[in-house]
């Protein structure tokens, strides 16, 4: 109970049915009070013409204050995705054993796979070779070292989370960009005194131009990963979450897979990465783009970052046996998720007809995760056995919070079906059903992306999923259709320092400013956006058949 006293020393904020005490000088502390009788005559009163039961009522109460936690982060988010285990038993909505079996599904055994291999990476610094190697290729010009380490961060975030990506490649960018101010600082200090006899005063950037540079090169690597996160299913949480719930929700849908989400998406990648390096050049490098085809390697700048990073490739040394281990174990494990069952051929799945379903890319992940446990490391000896990775170094790479979140994304996606929240809403939406497929498709994908500059990516995807899959089913159109864009649009989160991690991390450095984050990852949303839609009208029909309302998914009449 809320004293007199209480609200004197503090100030109250109502959420829902939760109430903020906020004491000063003190931590913030949150009383639930389930007066559930006045929430749901509250919630009725959203439509007037459609009050929902008391059920939904009750399941929306737990998704809005879900929400507004997932989007405060006035609670850790894992802990915010434990709520659905208090809430729904409490509810009568799902008991608790029902809870508890959905949190933990096929997604993480994938994720545990992944982040065993992405372990292994990191421990042998592979990531810094594979770097570094596509950045000395690409030249030591400004725009073709910003298009480098783009083309290097999205090839890592495609197997690694944008998070790790963007922390391997980073302290890399900011050698480079350290060692062109040092350099080309000399050079004018030189021509100064030559001229003038006087030093010239020192700072961090000598020129305007070189505060651009430095922008540049630090949010293209933020939005590379992104960018290159989607590009497969393990490649962010988003992907993830999606497949789960299509394989829970839909279980006679097959097509999701490795291979057809790849060879949609690539071209996807490709296209909105292009667009997106020629925006932030123009936008922080200049609009000459002949500057590109002229001769490199003449300028103080152009030597000095040929030498840092010729410096930072040979320090690695040859490839060590580790090293190879861990690339070949990473090309087996792409392999054998493409041709499980790539669509247009019978992939390896089909060696094993009597088990059709039962190998996904779970297994895969897994079995070729579980190996670095197993290798040795070294050649072993009888006193000494090291394997590649240790559940040590496992332990300080798996993010465990996405675990959590995730398998609260599935508890809430199963609440709203089991309470009938999802359809409920769904037929409130059905006005939207007269509009053309695709405004409605390009509205949707405007809300998640503006949604998920403010919520973390997982729980944007957690909580709209339940609500997009039935609006499609209500307006007849293949869930997919619906799914897949809003899914790719997710990742879209450029804006903010706080949008997500990895923009968080370069911001970190201090080159950049909020209203220089907002300018270019504006043009980026926009870019992003463009070139999802241009997809699921293009290409992505044949390889999903998504003018086609599918068997697997039910008919609502």
């Amino acid at each position: 109970m809320i004293t007199q006293d209480s609200l004197k020393a503090g100030r109250q904020h109502p959420v829902g049915a939760a109430t903020l005490i906020w004491i000063s000088g003190e931590t913030p502390t949150f009383f639930f009070t389930f007066e559930i009788k006045s929430f749901v005559k509250d919630v009725s009163l959203l439509s007037a013409n459609c009050p929902p039961p008391v059920k939904v009522a009750e399941c929306a109460f737990t998704l809005g204050l879900m929400a507004v936690y997932w989007l405060t982060e006035a609670l850790p988010v894992a802990v915010t995705a434990l709520l659905p285990a208090m809430l729904f038993p409490l509810f009568g909505i799902m008991k608790s054993s029902q809870v508890a079996a959905v949190y933990f599904k096929d997604f993480h055994l994938l994720l545990t796979g992944v982040i065993c291999l992405a372990t292994a990476i990191e421990k042998w610094n592979l990531h810094r070779r594979i770097a570094l190697r596509l950045v000395n290729a690409v030249g030591v010009h400004p725009g073709w070292l910003m298009l480098g380490f783009m083309i290097g961060c999205a090839f890592l975030s495609m197997w690694l989370s944008n998070t790790s990506a963007v922390a391997m490649v980073m302290p890399i960018v900011e050698a480079v960009i350290q060692q062109i101010l040092t350099a080309e600082g000399e050079a004018i200090e030189q021509r100064k005194r030559a001229m003038t006899g006087a030093p010239l005063i020192n700072g961090r950037y000598r020129t305007h131009q070189d505060h651009m540079m430095c922008k540049g090169l630090s949010l293209c690597i933020a939005y590379a990963s992104s960018i290159g996160g989607m590009t497969t299913l393990p490649g962010t949480s988003p992907n993830l979450i999606f497949a789960e719930y299509i394989h829970k929700f839909y279980p006679k849908c097959t097509i999701i897979n490795f291979g057809n989400w790849f060879v949609m998406c690539l071209p996807i990648s490709i296209i909105v990465l292009l667009l997106s390096w020629l925006w932030l050049h123009w936008l922080f490098l200049g609009s000459d783009f002949r500057s590109l085809l002229r001769s490199r390697g003449q300028s103080e700048r152009d030597k000095a970052v040929a030498r840092v990073l010729q410096e930072e490739y040979n320090s690695l040394g040859p490839m060590s046996r580790q090293e190879i281990i861990t690339i070949i174990i990473f090309i087996l494990m792409a392999v054998l998720w493409f041709f499980r069952d790539p669509g247009f051929m019978p992939g390896w799945a089909a060696l094993f007809p009597d088990y059709s379903g039962y190998a996904t890319d779970a297994t895969v992940a897994l079995l070729l995760g579980l190996l670095f446990f197993i290798i040795p490391a070294n050649r072993p000896t009888a006193e000494k056995y090291e394997a590649m990775i240790s559940w040590k170094d496992f332990q300080s790479v798996m993010p465990w919070e996405i675990g959590l979140l995730v398998g609260g994304g599935f508890a809430l996606a199963e609440g709203t079906k089991e309470s009938g929240l999802s359809s409920w809403v769904a037929n409130l939406l059905t006005p939207i059903g007269n509009l053309p497929p695709l405004a409605t498709i390009t509205i949707a994908c405007i809300i998640v992306t503006s949604i998920t500059e403010v919520a973390s990516n997982a729980a944007t995807m957690t909580i709209f999923l339940p609500i997009l899959a039935p609006l499609a089913e209500t307006i007849h159109i293949n869930p997919l259709y619906m799914l897949i864009p809003t899914t790719l649009c997710v990742s879209f989160s450029f804006l903010l320092p706080v949008s997500n991690p990895p923009n968080a991390i370069v911001f970190s450095y201090g080159h950049l400013s909020t209203l220089d984050m907002v300018k270019a990852g504006l043009g980026v949303n926009i870019i992003g956006v463009l070139g999802v839609l241009l997809a699921i009208t293009t290409w992505a029909i044949p390889i999903f058949d998504l003018k086609t309302y599918p068997d697997w998914a039910p008919v609502v009449t």
